[in-house]
């Protein structure tokens, strides 16, 4: 053992087994106190760490229990321990090993040190190490969109906090790390999570070099309506949008009062024609053997009957689309004036069938005279004129009628609510007329949900109208560019904001739930489609992540678990990652956290929850589990790949701080006489 590290040592070890070893200390000591030669070194805190060296390495183990026994012969009859003459001992784990010389800090060991190896206190260069600390940020030069050369610093790490054990010591995150994969950030309500949301995205935009995290793009989903003042006072250099679903048009007009770090304010709407048939099917629970196909032919045909002059697209010539158009038309209507209805019933439903749907050849103007027909008249007689219309009619419609057409598949292309609702009533009315008299039946229930979903005003951010659409309503591309802050500029992007707060504060979980799941699926299409790939990351922050990503199917409408758990399987390698936050990971779908590379972990008394993180981290000791039900607010426990140690530390104030402070009761209960209350009328 070298001279410098024989004077920092304070024992031996007299104990080794495989979950823990004994030190125990030197005597003449009446504490755990030892004077060395840099300073003075309280070796007793639980989560301080030790070194014990081998031949080419530090064993470092963490401290997690300490005690003492009076070995004096008087300790029989004394009133107090002698601890002068105490045997003094520490219970620790390895936790990992680092060279002697330079390198850094691995985690994990695979060499126990031996009996009676000589244990040293840990220096602040060797915390420096542990905690990688050291890494000074990177001088780099690069070209800018004009093509001039640029110079500036390029972080490797963000400060996220002091440590909880040693002093003033700040405790650091490799930014690759922590942002290159998905994030959990865990706790009971009121222990800090928002604080911790907010702090850690604050302390990627605070720097005074001269690159800033404008390519940074977060795009937060605010459930409880706390973070639009967390990001009011950001550097110039970074621009936020705010979005507020709300059907308060009173409420839209003030949307922007005292918010100032938001260059674009607006209502959260979500075109309805950017979802899926699935998403449809999930929003209208729609059965899978009956409705879902008959909800999948009335999407198709909103496509087909477009409600204003849009491009086509669908393959193949318009006049085969037009082809198409006259096919269903002319069925539908030969199979109504075949059924047994009587005459006005069938004029009645033809007629709203055309003034909804109709094309050149077959419109109002070209059916509604052949529609009655008076039976039992001669060739010659008075109303002889009616046969000859209605033959007339007959012919003209058997004409259009086809072999049965591919009909074209939905095309989300723009629609409102009400022509989804007389599309599908087309797309009964087509599967009666091929002979499935029973489909109306079966689908009652799709066409009663669907009324619902467009009658409910909860449902107004989605039921965008199609007159006067700008680009981001027509295109899934265009909308998704605006929530990310980019414009485009010939072949080329330029980002103009890097903050998307879209704040879902006065929507029902149901809302919440579909809000979240589209969203995050359009974001995600649009990144795997993007050329080149994973060049421009993305990070999704899920608030109250339980509330739509849980572990059991929604009792709501859209499973937003799917979406996210796709994004959570494959976002990494087209730049898509997840920050979770959520007060009860036992209820989080357990293949979202089974992906999650970086854990935040605040304080988390629920055993069941204690349970979840115990199974997802089985490289973390008991003892330090064991903590977590007793961390103070502020303080959490870090642990992944963007750190080299787990490490309990306090979180680094955010300032501004979301709008998440717990209630003072005592100073707003006790007021005097005709009070003035906060409330705003």
């Amino acid at each position: 053992m070298a001279r410098d590290d024989a004077s920092r040592a304070i024992g031996k070890i007299v104990s080794v087994s495989a979950d823990r070893l004994v030190v125990e200390l030197h005597r003449g000591s009446d504490n755990f106190t030892v004077v060395g030669f840099d300073d003075v070194h309280y070796v007793a805190t639980l989560g301080s760490y030790l070194m014990v060296p081998t031949q080419s390495e530090y064993v470092v183990l963490e401290v997690i229990g300490l005690r003492e026994k009076d070995f004096s012969p008087a300790y029989g009859n004394a009133a107090e321990m002698d601890k002068t003459t105490a045997a003094k001992f520490l219970d620790v784990v390895p936790v990992g090993s680092m060279p002697v010389q330079g390198g850094s800090f691995k985690f994990g060991v695979s060499t126990f040190p031996p009996l009676y190896a000589d244990a040293l206190y840990a220096r602040d260069e060797d915390l420096d190490r542990i905690f990688n600390v050291e890494q000074p940020a990177d001088r780099e030069t690069k070209t800018d969109a004009e093509g001039a050369q640029k110079e500036g610093t390029v972080p490797h790490t963000i400060e996220i906090g002091t440590s909880a054990v040693f002093k003033d010591y700040p405790v650091k995150a490799q930014l690759d790390a922590l942002f290159g994969g998905h994030v959990a950030v865990l706790g009971n309500t009121g222990s800090g999570k928002s604080c911790t949301v907010a702090s850690i995205i604050q302390s990627v935009f605070d720097r005074a070099e001269e690159f800033w995290a404008i390519g940074a793009s977060f795009v937060l989903f605010d459930v409880n309506g706390e973070y639009r003042q967390a990001f009011e006072d950001m550097p110039w250099q970074i621009q936020a949008s705010y979005f507020k679903a709300t059907s308060s048009e009173a409420e839209a007009e003030v949307l922007d009062e005292g918010f100032i770090g938001a260059d674009l304010v607006d209502r959260f709407r979500l075109p309805h024609w950017f979802m899926t048939v699935d998403e449809w099917a999930l929003l209208l629970r729609a059965s899978e053997k009956t409705q879902l196909p008959a909800l999948r032919t009335a999407l198709g045909l909103t496509t087909l009957f477009q409600e204003e002059p849009v491009a086509d697209v669908v393959d193949g010539a318009s006049d085969d689309l037009k082809g198409v158009r006259n096919h269903v038309l002319a069925k539908i209507i030969l199979s109504i004036l075949n059924d047994d209805a009587s005459v006005p019933s069938k004029e009645g439903r033809i007629l709203a069938l055309l003034h909804t749907f109709s094309t050149d050849e077959i419109c109002r103007g070209t059916i509604k005279a052949g529609l009655y027909n008076d039976f039992g008249q001669f060739k010659d007689g008075r109303n002889s004129s009616t046969s000859e219309n209605y033959e007339a009619v007959l012919a003209l419609l058997q004409n259009q009628v086809t072999d049965e057409p591919v009909l074209p598949s939905y095309g989300n292309t723009p629609f409102s609510f009400g022509r989804l609702q007389a599309a599908l009533d087309l797309a009964l009315f087509y599967e009666e007329a091929n002979g499935n008299k029973q489909i109306r039946e079966y689908c009652s229930q799709l066409v009663t949900r669907l009324k619902s979903v467009s009658d409910n005003p909860d449902f107004e951010f989605l039921r965008a109208s199609v007159e006067g659409l700008q680009d981001y309503d027509r295109e899934p591309t265009h909308f998704v560019d605006r929530l990310l802050g980019l414009a485009r500029e010939g072949t080329s992007y330029r980002k103009d904001r890097q903050i998307c707060i879209i704040d879902l504060n006065d929507a029902s979980d149901e809302i919440v739930e579909l809000a979240s799941a589209v969203v995050a699926r359009l974001i995600f299409d649009r990144m795997r489609r993007a050329t080149p790939r994973n060049k421009m990351p993305v990070h999704l922050i899920l608030e109250e992540a339980h509330r739509y990503i849980s572990e059991r199917p929604s009792r709501f409408a859209i499973d937003a678990g799917i979406t996210f758990q796709r994004i959570a399987k494959e976002g990494r390698k087209y730049g898509a990652f997840l920050i979770v936050a959520s007060q009860r990971p036992s209820e989080l779908s357990k293949t979202v956290l089974s992906q999650c590379n970086n854990f935040i972990i605040h304080r988390i008394q629920n055993p069941d929850d204690l349970s979840q993180i115990k199974q997802m981290t089985p490289f973390i000791s008991e003892t330090v589990l064991r903590r977590l039900p007793s961390l103070p607010k502020q303080h959490a426990l870090i642990f992944g790949s963007a750190v080299k140690i787990p490490t309990t530390f306090r979180v680094r104030d955010a300032d501004p701080t979301p709008n998440s402070d717990d209630t003072q009761v005592r100073d707003l209960w006790y007021v005097p006489q005709n009070p003035s209350l906060h409330w705003k009328a």
